[in-house]
């Protein structure tokens, strides 16, 4: 058993932007790099984690990833007219990605010993024009388009401990390079026939499209096929938004909408290959109603209740490169949060949030219901407390207290209940001039025990599945050097 985990990180990032005398015209860019490398201390089974928190098996010894992001982007925003604005972004994102893992100690076969490579480039481009009509109207709406050529290899290795990524692969699952393409439009209008009042009805439209070429080598033996992105045609995702000022501390409000989702990755089923059948968009339609108030100077609260319904929902399962048919599903809910500014000095703030996700309708892959089903890893509540003190200009202190509870970690909710946690987190800010601040975080600052639990019946053989564990970082201190040149 060696020490879990090594992380190497940098980011560089750099804003700029120009104007005209008159205020009206504004072009700028965005730039950012970030690089990581890390040591993957690897799942580990009940026993491992009763053993050692803070160590990892041999056979992850070799497990690491190198990642690289970047990303442009090239903004204008131009006042037009008095009532006329527009606003357009140029964007371009870079992840690359090698990332080796030992999910497992499983011996026979290769799949559970894997080198992923990804290599995923992302164009777009937004554009919105905002006209105000008159004092009743105003009148909102935009398009984007996005373009992905994508990239992804996966090979699986035998086994040995620890696992030797640089060795001929024993099966090259993945060499797979697909595109993804979206074009989005939407238009909405912002009403308010009396000052208490304002109605904000609109209409979404999207589209995709794409092909995959997917390769597969085994035995010397390759395998291809191509095919194109399920045709979902234009997905329609109508909204209306009304709000109701009671009087000046007091808003109600409701919200009706559809959103979507549509399926992921870089094969079957989310392209037609190897006999994918055709699939619909999940439709999600969601109701909210809420009170938004000030019951005292400098305090804001809010409180909703809220419902989701949506039609044939995928779970998204990264991890293994595969998805999880849930079925219909229905969550529900209640929201409330506040801050509140008590003085110059003292500010706090919370938030306390209860779900129920449950499958309305829908099976496992061996056709068992899963009607009345908690969806898999959803925690009941998920709350946040916090509160900041400012001494000076120069000095900045902050405490956070979070907390979630368990959740399943199954579609049949037979496998138990993990994941719950509650940690306090502390920070201190200390401005060194008017361009330079040092910060330092202690996060976990009460070194709690808690996991990321997930169950894996895919890596050990039937029988043996099990909960994997991922034990969260005990106290642990970050300090950063921010600067604006």
């Amino acid at each position: 058993m060696d020490e879990a985990e090594r992380v190497f990180a940098r980011q560089l990032s750099g804003k700029w932007f120009l104007s005209n005398d008159e205020q009206n015209f504004r072009v700028g860019a965005i730039a950012r790099l970030y690089h990581h490398q890390a040591d993957e201390g690897g799942f580990l089974t009940r026993d491992e984690l009763r053993a050692s928190r803070t160590d990892s098996p041999s056979k992850n010894d070799n497990d690491r990833s190198d990642r690289d992001m970047k990303q442009l982007s090239l903004h204008m925003d131009w006042q037009l007219r008095d009532d006329l604005n527009l606003s357009s972004k140029l964007y371009y994102n870079s992840y690359n990605d090698d990332r080796s893992i030992t999910f497992t100690s499983y011996e026979p076969g290769n799949g559970p010993r894997q080198r992923r490579f990804w290599d995923e480039q992302q164009r777009g481009m937004l554009s919105n024009l905002t006209w105000r009509v008159n004092d009743l109207l105003t009148l909102d709406g935009g398009i984007n388009y996005e373009e992905q050529r994508n990239a992804y290899e996966r090979r699986r290795f035998s086994f040995s401990i620890p696992t030797n990524f640089d060795a001929p692969p024993a099966r090259i699952q993945n060499d797979d390079h697909y595109t993804l393409r979206n074009l989005g439009g939407y238009v909405q209008a912002i009403i308010q026939p009396t000052e208490s009042l304002k109605i904000i009805p609109a209409m979404r439209v999207d589209r995709f499209s794409g092909n995959t070429n997917i390769s597969s080598t085994n035995n010397g033996v390759t395998t291809t096929a191509k095919g194109p992105l399920q045709d979902y045609g234009w997905i329609e995702q109508p909204k209306l938004s009304v709000v109701y000022s009671v009087n000046e501390n007091v808003d109600v409000y409701a919200n009706w909408g559809r959103t979507f989702q549509v399926l992921t990755g870089n094969a079957n089923p989310a392209y037609q290959v190897n006999g994918a059948g055709d699939y619909n968009p999940s439709i999600n339609t969601g109701k909210e109603v809420g009170v938004k108030f000030r019951p005292f100077e400098g305090t804001e609260a809010r409180v909703a209740v809220w419902q989701q319904e949506a039609t044939d929902e995928v779970a998204n399962m990264p991890a293994i490169d595969s998805t999880v048919a849930l079925g219909e599903t229905k969550r529900r809910g209640i929201d409330m949060q506040f801050t509140s500014r008590l003085n110059d000095q003292w500010m706090v703030w919370g938030s306390h949030a209860i779900q129920e996700a449950k499958v309305m309708k829908g099976a496992d892959a061996n056709n068992n219901s899963l009607k009345g089903k908690e969806v898999f890893s959803t925690p009941r509540y998920i709350s946040n407390l916090g509160a900041e003190y400012l001494m000076n200009d120069d000095w900045r202190f902050g405490m956070q207290a979070r907390a979630q509870g368990d959740y399943y970690i199954d579609s049949n909710n037979e496998a138990g209940k993990f994941g719950g946690f509650a940690v306090l987190d502390a920070s201190v800010s200390y401005r060194i001039s008017a361009a330079t601040s040092l910060d330092l975080q202690v996060k976990n600052l009460t070194n709690r025990e808690y996991e990321y639990v997930w169950y894996d019946n895919f890596w050990w053989p039937a029988g043996e599945e099990q909960p994997m564990f991922s034990p969260a970082p005990g106290r642990s201190a970050f300090v950063s050097l921010n600067m604006k040149l």
